[in-house]
């Protein structure tokens, strides 16, 4: 009997009980959408981190005090004041860095007229926005004039300009106060929106880092440096660089533990995709359960019909249809059902991807790898569990098939 006659005869079996049918591919159904779901909105976490990084800037290095050992005792970061100036100025000079800038904050109240908001302001040098990726949309950034004179000069976030000029006013000119003292706005940032751990990345304020270092902090050390490397495939390079300089500069042996770390944007998101890719494989496990409840569903229908026709069976041996053209049937009977119940699951799939990112707002991303994963497991799932039933029907004895009730 040709293969095309078997599938035609699954087929009409298939819709002689469609009810039973679609039951039974009601597992596979939702685990195959389950685990698209799953697998889109892993994918779309991660693209979205690496959106987001990549708008913080791909090839951005920051460069922090780090874990030393003193006395056996290690030294954590944020009590270290083993970045300077120095190093600032000694990282300039660095063949893979594009642009360099110092780092320090500090957090207060920001007021203007009866207005206030409490926010961060931060001290760099001119390059920090090149590094992030912010431009300035009205007035100018600060100047190294500004940083040799430790002008009292800000450049103002989103954020701080809706909460301290509710009303529309022009910021540029005016003066505001952080703490106690008096600054000038020279310049608005552009929007940068919320970051993906929810933090608001346009409540800042940028001012020369000497100005901070002088009249807010009154310290002489840097809290950190942020770098660009000159290309993203050039930040391994660049991060061995500057490890070579701060040891230099820091006077560390061969053996010694560093008094700084670097980070890459990659190592971010490599950390960040790695948790995102364990949440979605616990989650796909869990959709898989459905799958499984759905092969033993088909196990379960398939000996059933061949009870149901174990007369149909014994009636084809006994005019010479042989055990593997029977076994065959049942098989692709098993199999039509899988992937009938995969089609619809990848259907389901999409419209609960769309669903996902539409009404929740959660990025989605579905691949053709979780397509062709999804019907890999149906098809696998359909000869699996329909595999037993079928080689039942193709063993039975033909007299006893004839003579069942």
């Amino acid at each position: 009997m040709r293969v095309s006659n078997l599938f035609r005869i699954a087929w009409r079996a298939i819709l002689l009980n469609k009810t039973r049918s679609l039951l039974t591919m009601l597992g596979i159904i939702i685990g195959v959408g389950s685990v698209i779901a799953m697998l889109a909105i892993g994918e779309g976490s991660k693209a979205s981190i690496r959106k987001e990084i990549s708008a913080m800037g791909s090839n951005m290095l920051n460069i922090r005090p780090g874990s030393g050992v003193r006395g056996g005792v290690r030294v954590g970061g944020s009590s270290m004041q083993s970045l300077t100036l120095e190093d600032y100025e000694a990282l300039q000079e660095a063949e893979y860095l594009s642009a360099v800038s110092p780092q320090v904050n500090s957090s207060g109240q920001s007021i203007y007229g009866a207005n206030n908001w409490p926010t961060s302001v931060y001290g760099v040098s001119p390059e920090y926005i090149n590094i992030r990726n912010i431009s300035v949309i009205e007035g100018s950034m600060f100047t190294q004039y500004h940083i040799d004179t430790y002008a009292k000069v800000l450049v103002l976030g989103q954020t701080v300009v809706e909460n301290l000029f509710p009303d529309g006013e022009d910021p540029i000119g005016k003066t505001i106060r952080f703490g106690k003292t008096p600054f000038k706005v020279i310049g608005v940032l552009s929007e940068k929106g919320d970051s993906n751990s929810g933090q608001d990345q346009d409540d800042v304020m940028l001012s020369p880092y000497t100005t901070v270092m002088k009249r807010i902090l009154a310290q002489d050390y840097i809290q950190s440096i942020t770098a660009s490397a000159v290309s993203e495939e050039l930040a391994g390079e660049a991060v061995s660089e500057v490890q070579t300089i701060l040891r230099d500069q820091h006077n560390i042996s061969s053996g010694e533990d560093d008094d700084f770390n670097v980070f890459s944007m990659d190592e971010l998101i490599d950390t960040f995709s790695s948790t995102s890719e364990m949440l979605t494989y616990l989650l796909v496990a869990i959709a898989s359960i459905s799958l499984l409840i759905g092969g033993i569903g088909i196990m379960n229908i398939m000996y059933v019909s061949v009870k149901e026709r174990t007369r149909e069976i014994g009636l084809r041996l006994a005019v010479g249809a042989k055990g593997a053209i029977i076994l065959m049937q049942f098989l692709i009977e098993s199999i039509l059902l899988s992937f009938t119940g995969g089609i619809i699951g990848v259907g389901l799939g999409y419209a609960a991807a769309f669903g996902i990112e539409t009404f929740l707002n959660w990025p989605t991303v579905i691949t053709s790898s979780s397509i062709i994963l999804s019907f890999a497991v149906c098809a696998f799932t359909g000869v699996f569990f329909g595999w037993y039933p079928a080689r039942k029907a193709s063993e039975l004895d033909p007299l006893a098939a004839l003579r069942y009730e």
